[in-house]
Formats: structure tokens, C-alpha cells, sequence
């Protein structure tokens, strides 16, 4: 058994300079590469994640734009239907006054040949009262003599 422990304390102090070796690589390595690379993992995250913050401030802003642009396009989009509405309606009420105008204009002249018309109408009923008492007057003449001359 001491034998073992003999055997075993060899080993042990022939592992110092082993372990002491790697010891001091485990602190290298920490310093010298460990180190270095977490603050450029570190600077790059930090970077990344600006340039991603940046790019969604970009988004925001460029979204905040498209409906500031896209309000104004419905704004323009709504004044010009309302001008077109306001035209369409102008458009319609002097078409109606032009309408009212000819209807009276047309009003007028239909009155205006009933009146010649009527006039006309009663010319030539006083034309035919005459004609017509005149015939009768011929006629009567006519049929009287034949019968006067017949009776006697």
C-alpha cells in the first residue's frame, strides 16, 4: 500500500508542471483570445442591433410617410369629386334654365299660333257666316224663282 502511495505521490508532483502549464494556457487563452473575441462579439451584437434599431425607426418613418402620402392622395381624391360633383351640378341647372327657357320660348310660340289660329278660325267663320247667308240667299233664289214661276 505505501507502495501506492509512493507510486501515487510521484505522479502527483510529475502532474504539476502539467497542471501549472495548463493553468497558465486556461489565463492565456482568457486574456489573450477569450477576451478579445467577447468585446468584438460584443461590439458587433451592438452594432447589429443599432443597425437593426435604425432600420425600424427607417420602417416607422417611411410608414408614417406612405399614410401622411396616402392621406393627401384621398384628400386630393375627395376635392376632386367635390369639384366634379359641384360642376356635374352647375352643368345640370344651366342645362334646366336652358330647358326653361326653350319650354317658355316653345310656350310662347304654341300660344302665340293658337292666338293666330283661333284668330284664323274665327275669320273664317265669319267668313263662312257670310258665305253661308249669302248661299242661302242664292239658294233661296234660285229654289223661289223655279217655284214662283212653276205656280203661276
Amino acid at each position: 500500500m505505501q507502495e501506492i502511495f509512493q507510486q501515487l505521490g510521484e505522479l502527483l508532483v510529475g502532474a504539476i508542471p502539467t497542471a501549472l502549464l495548463f493553468i497558465v494556457l486556461v489565463i492565456a487563452y482568457q486574456f489573450l483570445i477569450q477576451g478579445p473575441l467577447t468585446a468584438v462579439l460584443a461590439k458587433r451584437r451592438a452594432l447589429t442591433e443599432g443597425a437593426i434599431e435604425d432600420a425600424r425607426n427607417a420602417v416607422a418613418v417611411a410608414e408614417a410617410k406612405a399614410q401622411e402620402y396616402a392621406e393627401r392622395l384621398r384628400q386630393a381624391r375627395a376635392g376632386a369629386y367635390k369639384l366634379r360633383e359641384q360642376r356635374t351640378k352647375q352643368w345640370t341647372a344651366e342645362r334646366d334654365a336652358a330647358l326653361d327657357t326653350a319650354r317658355q320660348a316653345a310656350g310662347q310660340k304654341v300660344r302665340e299660333a293658337q292666338a293666330e289660329l283661333e284668330a284664323e278660325a274665327a275669320a273664317a267663320r265669319a267668313a263662312l257666316q257670310a258665305s253661308a247667308a249669302d248661299l242661302a240667299g242664292r239658294a233661296v233664289r234660285a229654289v223661289l224663282p223655279a217655284v214662283a214661276g212653276g205656280s203661276r
